[in-house]
């Protein structure tokens, strides 16, 4: 198996497989999850931070840690990474929020509710209304907009990849990168899968459904991994998109949505955990 095939399959892992379960999860889906899933969230938060700040970003500048141009490139190029995942996620809530009632100027930018987290709270909107047609296009809206979303996720672990083999690491940061990506998957997955059910779709259409979101993901990885072949430049220009879309899930999605799912200290704890366990298994 070659690195590009090698690539391919972490990625459908992460992308396909981590949305997929999300799928199945929603149609099976519990209200009384939200400490968990917190906790799932701060954790993975802590390891996405950990890896862009040991890992990513710390190669991206070693490309070339002479020139101060470079180090404002690599500031640039996370500013871009940052800014794209912004805008696709603004698109998300522009076309979800507007389903359901509660959410006004007054509500919190982010989810602060399991149900809200997987748009399931559409479900009881519509419900209300007997308007289970618009309940299913805005599924097909959630489903459209994640898988846009999944694209730069697989650039992260196609360039983390490449990366990999020019360090010679112990442990694969693109591995690493692969299973947390796939744990945030998860909770996507299910904020296709609940609403597509609630609209009367099959509960096996939409868990397929759910899972080809995911395939986006390996698009990006192959992009992300023939970007960054070929040069150091272009590599150091990757990894720095690639930090600045993490470091928007962990503080713009991630951290947020744990914190107003459970106001605790814990959350805040669950994030260190993650961040310890990111940077033992990067230095290792």
């Amino acid at each position: 198996m070659n690195e590009l095939e090698t690539v391919v399959m972490i990625t459908a892992v992460a992308g396909v497989g981590g949305t997929g379960i999300g799928g199945i999860i929603g149609a099976m889906f519990k209200r009384d999850s939200e400490k968990a899933v917190s906790l799932l969230l701060s954790f993975a938060a802590g390891v996405m931070l950990s890896v862009v700040c040991f890992d990513l970003l710390t190669e991206a500048v070693e490309q070339n840690k002479d020139s101060s141009f470079h180090v404002l490139l690599v500031a640039g190029m996370v500013l871009v990474g940052y800014g794209i995942i912004f805008l696709l996620n603004f698109w998300i809530d522009k076309s979800t929020n507007k389903e359901v009632s509660h959410i006004d100027k007054n509500h919190p930018k982010t989810a602060d509710q399991l149900s809200e987290l997987i748009h399931s709270d559409h479900y009881e909107e519509h419900k209300k209304q007997n308007d289970f047609s618009s309940l299913l296009v805005a599924g097909i809206v959630m489903a459209c907009a994640i898988a846009l979303h999944n694209m730069p996720e697989g650039m992260v672990i196609g360039t983390s990849y490449v990366q990999d083999s020019t360090t010679f690491s112990a442990v694969s940061s693109s591995m690493v990168l692969a299973i947390v990506i796939g744990l945030h998957n998860i909770p996507e997955g299910m904020s296709v899968s609940v609403p597509l059910i609630a609209g009367g779709m099959s509960k096996l259409k939409a868990v397929v459904l759910t899972s080809v979101t995911g395939i986006p993901t390996i698009i990006g990885a192959v992009i992300g991994y023939s970007i960054g072949s070929m040069g150091p430049l272009s590599l150091a220009m990757s990894l720095s998109f690639a930090s600045g879309a993490m470091l928007y899930v962990v503080f713009g999605e991630l951290l947020p949505e744990a914190i107003l799912m459970w106001r605790s200290k814990l959350p805040a704890f669950g994030m260190l955990i993650g961040v310890l366990v990111g940077m033992i298994m990067i230095y290792l």
